[in-house]
């Protein structure tokens, strides 16, 4: 379910009709739904304490029931929708990701989620300083990082190859940054990320290639999906 977290008990017309959207229900229902577990709650994850362990069934009332045959379009929906919750993207936002990808030389789908590697948001998560897409979102919207020197607090900033990403001097004894760095021997760093820990710092070096991106997606599906 979706909510507007800033205007909760206001209509559409008591805000000209624009409401934000954001997931705000359990994080561990949208991995049992996905019947995969997508590391949405970052070191827990990889304990006990994961639902998804415990629970490896669709959520509901009837979530262990569920089965039968799926058509072809509801496996489609369900690899587009399982990418966006990887990612933390929107409808919206993932459809101009493919409109982008799409209008690119090369593959469309692999064109789709290296253009959903770029996004700043997820290059702090991948280079460890936060355990979590969902928590480098907030690190990001709250000014904690700089890219080549300059403050950005973009989530969705594309970054580019030869891009410094850096820890604000003033944010660098923050517990959660500190915690993340400490657990991030749990998940290997990508190679086509230079990071000195040290300092606070990573380099981009290179874009991903698609063997790169170990995630069980199948991005032809998605492609398949918005081609009709």
């Amino acid at each position: 379910m979706f909510h507007c977290v800033k205007c909760q008990g206001l209509t559409p017309s008591d805000l000209g009709g624009k409401l934000l959207a954001r997931y705000v229900e359990a994080t561990c229902r949208l991995c049992r739904r996905e019947n995969l577990k997508l590391f949405l709650k970052g070191d827990r994850c990889y304990t006990d304490r994961c639902a998804f362990e415990r629970r490896s069934y669709a959520p509901g009332q009837h979530g262990q029931r569920r089965g039968g045959k799926i058509s072809d379009y509801g496996i489609q929906l369900r690899e587009k929708q399982k990418v966006k919750r990887i990612y933390g993207v929107l409808e919206k936002q993932f459809r101009m990701y493919y409109s982008r990808a799409d209008r690119q030389k090369g593959i469309t789908g692999t064109n789709l989620l290296i253009l959903l590697e770029r996004r700043l948001d997820n290059m702090v998560y991948r280079m460890g300083f936060s355990s979590s897409r969902d928590q480098a979102r907030q690190l990001v919207r709250h000014n904690h990082f700089t890219v080549n020197g300059r403050k950005v607090n973009i989530p969705s900033c594309q970054v580019k190859t030869g891009d410094v990403i850096e820890v604000r001097e003033k944010s660098r004894k923050i517990p959660v940054i500190l915690e993340a760095m400490e657990t991030v021997v749990r998940r290997e760093t990508p190679t086509w990320l230079e990071v000195d820990g040290g300092n606070f710092h990573g380099v981009v070096k290179a874009f991903p290639n698609r063997e790169d991106l170990t995630m069980p997606i199948n991005e032809q599906l998605i492609v398949e999906l918005y081609s009709k």
